[in-house]
């Protein structure tokens, strides 16, 4: 399960390793992996090569783990924080999204709906000058 969220600090995001980010009004996704699928996602919002996306220093970084890694929290980038608040028609972009190798089987539609609950959260963390990050739960 990976639930993102945004916060004002890794210290303050790591606070959440253990209950899960609830108190933060994260969205909830099962498959949507941090580096792969968002760095994919990112792409697509801004144009940034999705090799350069995964190089970025924020793309999956750990900020806190639990047990051999059944819980952690990760970074995600600036980039997709802002290529989500910036974004205008996130249908076309969920129909784009779906062409990817790892979300095949999903429905853009669905996809869609995803996207602007991701795009709320990102307006909230750019108007709080807060950073996106993942929990994840194996």
């Amino acid at each position: 399960m990976y639930d993102y969220f945004a916060a004002p600090s890794d210290e303050v995001a790591a606070t959440v390793i253990d209950g899960g980010p609830s108190q933060f009004g994260p969205v909830e996704t099962k498959w949507l992996d941090p580096v792969v699928v968002m760095g994919k996602l990112e792409e697509l919002l801004t144009g940034r090569p999705y090799d350069d996306v995964v190089r970025d220093e924020r793309s999956g970084q750990l900020v806190a783990m639990e047990g051999d890694g059944e819980l952690l929290v990760l970074t995600v980038t600036d980039g997709l924080r802002d290529g989500l608040h910036q974004a205008s028609d996130l249908s076309d972009v969920a129909v784009a999204w779906a062409q990817i190798e790892e979300l095949q089987r999903w429905d853009p539609v669905e996809l869609a709906e995803i996207l602007h609950e991701l795009q709320a959260l990102a307006q909230k963390a750019v108007s709080k000058d807060e950073r996106l990050y993942c929990w994840v739960c194996v």
